[in-house]
């Protein structure tokens, strides 16, 4: 799909004062400026994270409570479950409180949802099993926020419920012993983009605080909790959130742990991905998350903990091979989902009139349609909701959105074909009637109608800076490297060079173009990824990232095209 290209405007003021107290280059400091880190305190913070700088736990409405009831419990020999959710976050999230839990000294087991039988989030059936078991005290992860009516039946059941969640609440909050979610009304944490993982590593954080002070931990040794930052970053990076503030500290030194991690289960994920050394949050998020999430797609996410609790490394392997089995089962649902998906969109006439897509078929797996549904949000920037419909005529969907679009807000209007739904700006999920998703694509078109005009329908090329051949080189790769991890919130830079010309061009591998550019006087190797088919005559203007291209023991400057254009004067 054609794209706008949007280049940041810049205020150059301070631009030389911050290139000159962080020592780098004016296109880093234009682009550190461009995102917001306008002084050398904010960009020395960004460069070199620490976690003394992380906030106090305790400024987390809920959290004294949360930790007095789990020290209560570890006096009391209680036995303790974990509610996790089904999505990598969850699964991360439930590992991390297990495992500590269990290291100093509570019995703690736990329970994930089933996808397909219990659905997302807390119920009423799945909480009696738990109490079945003997937990006196339960306590949910990355879900939980709106379980008004299940934090109830806990108490009825004289079961204490501890709710550690980050998603944003309603109109109520659930009368649990502890709610723990920095969206919750006054919460006065100063960072608001937690994951599920991350809300729940505070509580490891000021739990062990606790323990410290009440001399706990004079015969077992303290728990040095950055063992437990590769779970926190793999859940933060699954997750998508914001790569800023807390977060990027989390993931600055996660990964570092997880390429080095303790874990058999990690090591385990690690091999069957395909991984050796460095691990960066592209590598978390194509080939560790989807593994993970395979086997809740397709039917439990049970293994996912299984693997990351385990210390056999014989029985990690095999539950990762299982995993990867899953993962490429994933895939290949995935892509006939998507071709069906695709093929209805084509040949329906609508697009692209429609300002919004809504699908349904009684032949689609539940598990991976939110999934396709980005994939067509790529494919077309319309908000989309797929929805599968099971053999009682019960339907599920999961919808994805584009900038401009905020989805849950738009499910708001349509709540008369709805009995069910929830989710954020930009991913959410339904329930209704298979004999209604014809009215609720009517309803959900009208709601987009109103919503989105031309302009949002273009999608747009984010570019952070323009840039002079010159001051394109080996040592701005370096800096640049200093911004790592990228993620969202903190993407990969996109530079753009005007007026380039290519004086060599050739097809490599799956429709890739090795090209060889003049611009300014100098000359670059450049490689464009999947773009084959554009063409290449005349000046152009080019989007790219620099890069370090390591051949034959020569490190060299390679420049990889995101998108190119004929030149705009």
């Amino acid at each position: 799909m054609h794209k706008k290209w949007a280049v940041k405007t810049i205020h150059y003021a301070g631009v030389e004062n911050l290139s000159r107290s962080l020592e780098v280059g004016s296109i880093t400091a234009r682009i550190l400026i461009g995102r917001g880190i306008d002084t050398a305190e904010e960009g020395l913070q960004f460069f070199s994270p620490s976690l003394t700088t992380m906030h106090d736990p305790f400024l987390l409405k809920g959290m004294h409570a949360a930790v007095e009831r789990v020290l209560l419990a570890l006096k009391n020999g209680e036995k303790v479950s974990i509610y996790g959710d089904y999505d990598v976050d969850g699964i991360t999230g439930t590992a991390l409180l297990v495992s500590f839990l269990r290291q100093v000294g509570l019995t703690c087991n736990y329970f994930i949802p089933s996808r397909f039988d219990d659905g997302y989030g807390l119920n009423e059936e799945a909480l009696q099993r738990i109490i079945d078991t003997g937990a006196t005290l339960i306590i949910s992860v990355d879900c939980g926020i709106t379980a008004v009516k299940e934090a109830l039946f806990c108490r009825r059941a004289a079961v204490d419920l501890v709710i550690l969640d980050h998603h944003a609440p309603g109109a109520f909050i659930p009368e649990a012993t502890a709610v723990v979610n920095p969206l919750q009304p006054g919460c006065t944490y100063p960072f608001k983009m937690l994951a599920g993982v991350g809300v729940a590593f505070n509580l490891l954080v000021a739990l062990r605080s606790r323990m410290r002070l009440a001399g706990l931990f004079s015969v077992s040794g303290e728990p040095d909790l950055r063992d437990w930052l590769d779970l926190v970053a793999l859940g933060t990076i699954a997750d998508v959130v914001p790569l800023i503030g807390q977060n990027r500290t989390y993931a600055f030194y996660g990964l570092k742990k997880l390429e080095n991690s303790r874990r058999p289960g990690i090591a385990a994920l690690k091999k069957v991905a395909g991984i050796k050394d460095t691990v960066n949050c592209g590598q978390v998020g194509f080939r560790l998350a989807p593994r993970l999430n395979a086997a809740g797609r397709m039917e439990s996410a049970v293994p996912g903990v299984d693997l990351l609790l385990s210390n056999s490394a014989d029985e990690c392997a095999v539950i990762a091979d299982e995993l990867d089995t899953a993962n490429a089962e994933r895939q290949a649902v995935e892509r006939g989902i998507l071709e069906q998906a695709v093929a209805m969109v084509d040949g329906g006439g609508n697009y692209p009139v429609c300002r919004s897509i809504v699908l349904a078929s009684r032949e689609w797996h539940q598990g991976v349609i939110g999934i396709v549904a980005s994939r067509l949000v790529e494919r077309y920037h319309r908000p989309t909701i797929l929805i599968a419909i099971d053999e009682e005529g019960n339907a599920k969907g999961s919808g994805r959105s584009i900038p401009g679009f905020h989805l849950l807000e738009a499910l708001n209007a349509c709540p008369g074909q709805l009995d069910r739904f929830g989710g954020h700006r930009y991913a959410a999920g339904v329930a209704l009637k298979g004999t209604s998703t014809g009215t609720f694509a009517a309803a959900f078109e009208a709601a987009a109608v109103q919503i989105l005009g031309d302009r949002e329908l273009m999608p747009s090329l984010d570019i952070d800076c323009d840039v002079c051949p010159a001051e394109v080189d080996l040592a701005l790769v370096l800096e640049l490297k200093r911004m790592e991890p990228f993620g969202a919130g903190n993407p990969e830079p996109t530079l753009m060079m005007r007026r380039v010309t290519v004086v060599d061009r050739r097809v490599v591998g799956d429709g890739h173009l090795k090209l060889r550019l003049s611009a300014g006087g100098q000359l670059f190797n450049a490689i464009a990824f999947r773009q084959a088919e554009c063409p290449t005559d005349g000046l152009l203007d080019i989007a790219f990232f620099p890069e370090d291209n390591l051949w034959n023991n020569a490190t060299t400057l390679q420049l990889r095209i995101k998108a190119m254009r004929k030149a705009e004067s």
